[in-house]
């Protein structure tokens, strides 16, 4: 998979990227990501990208000509499955919207800034908008970065134990249950016996009922009526 993004701010995006899971996906070479410096695609002298907006207001405006020009010039390489606009105003970012993302090849990330992007952009370049909660941040590299996380560890052969994605929070619907470790026994507060009892199917008959359980107090909204 391929994912190019771009930020007018791409020295926010580079650490998380260098470190732990994504590094590894990136080191195997099943996930690419490429970021672009919007500002390589400015107006002018000082390379400008934003301007004020018409009709009066607070906050600057990402212009049309800088992202048509870059998002022209990476869609002249490859087709894109995707072009996914970060913005409070999308889509809210889910676990089936990361597994669905999870089958495409190439896809580009726009990272707002300041007020937003010029409408013209979104409609005629941007085919999926995406928020990753109600709030605002400063920009759209934080959500950028969720999203390539979120569906570069569902990436084959990213995670060391490929099956263990498919047991995360959300996957079926349902939170994931509690799980623990050794020692069996800390300062008295015990390992439910159930886990230690080498008994398959009663400990996945055991990580069901504490998934629904859990889902029940903390996210009945996931569960259908006849659930709740």
């Amino acid at each position: 998979m391929r994912i190019d993004i771009i930020s007018v701010v791409p020295e926010l995006l580079h650490s998380p990227l260098q470190h732990s899971i994504m590094k590894r996906a990136q080191e195997k070479g099943l996930l690419e990501v490429h970021i672009h410096d919007l500002r390589e695609f400015g107006i002018g002298n000082y390379r400008q990208v934003d301007d004020y907006q018409f009709g009066g207001g607070a906050g600057m405006v990402l212009m049309p000509e800088p992202l048509a020009n870059c998002l022209d010039a990476l869609m002249a390489e490859r087709t894109y499955d995707e072009i996914i606009y970060l913005t409070p105003d999308g889509e809210t970012f889910n676990q089936k919207i990361a597994n669905q993302l999870s089958l495409k090849e190439n896809l580009i990330l726009i990272a707002g800034h300041y007020k937003g992007i010029d409408e013209r952009i979104r409609e005629h370049y941007v085919t999926r908008e995406l928020s990753i909660g109600d709030y605002v941040l400063s920009g759209g590299e934080l959500p950028a970065l969720v999203v390539v996380d979120a569906v570069g560890r569902l990436l084959p052969g990213v995670l060391n134990d490929e099956t263990s994605a498919l047991f995360d929070s959300f996957q079926d619907d349902l939170l994931a249950p509690p799980v623990y470790t050794r020692p069996a026994d800390f300062r008295g507060w015990k390992v439910p016996d159930v886990l230690l009892s080498g008994n398959f199917r009663k400990i996945e008959e055991w990580r069901y009922e504490q998934a629904l359980k859990r889902t029940r107090e903390r996210r009945p909204d996931l569960l259908p009526p006849e659930e709740e």
